[in-house]
């Protein structure tokens, strides 16, 4: 019996997903819903949920001394972007806007779900649609290892817009 996607661990075993490195993640909406904007000439238009997307993808890196965003790009279903864990020596993380209730990151799981939260309450807020799926469940990350899967990978997120009629999650 083949196992089912739910079934399925996706995580690398044995591996500390708050530890200091570089991490691939996508992240797709619910139902693979077109949300976030269009393709427009090989250029990502963003509809007003890609804007309170990519406000709250911002805001995430603005939060949180021990991450930094590499690349990123947000399509029209879909988010693909490098981030990285820093090391902050003999410090608990830092909270970079007190007034802003924070949780600190500890892994990769904890940052996105935080980034989906936020960005779901403002987009149903913004749809009156409370409570309504705007992701779906899980996501996908790569552990980046060396240099070599590095540019490989970012070129893959700077080229995206423009390969979105081949992408495996383009809208039809």
């Amino acid at each position: 019996m083949a196992k089912r996607w739910r079934d399925t661990k996706p995580r690398l075993k044995g591996w500390d997903y708050s530890r200091p490195g570089l991490y691939f993640i996508t992240m797709v909406t619910h139902e693979r819903q077109c949300i976030f904007g269009e393709i427009q000439a090989g250029r990502v238009v963003y509809s007003p949920m890609g804007e309170i997307v990519k406000d709250e993808w911002l805001r995430s890196f603005d939060l949180r001394e021990e991450l930094f965003c590499h690349d990123w790009v947000i399509m029209p279903n879909h988010i693909h972007a490098i981030m990285e864990i820093k090391k902050i020596p003999d410090k608990k993380p830092v909270i970079k806007n007190p007034g802003i209730a924070y949780r600190p990151s500890r892994s990769i799981s904890s940052i996105v779900a935080g980034f989906k939260s936020a960005a779901t309450k403002r987009i149903n807020q913004y749809r009156n649609t409370p409570g309504a799926g705007v992701w779906q469940a899980r996501f996908h990350d790569h552990i980046i290892r060396d240099d070599a899967g590095y540019q490989k990978i970012r070129e893959y997120i700077q080229t995206n817009p423009r390969h979105w009629r081949d992408d495996r999650f383009h809208c039809r």
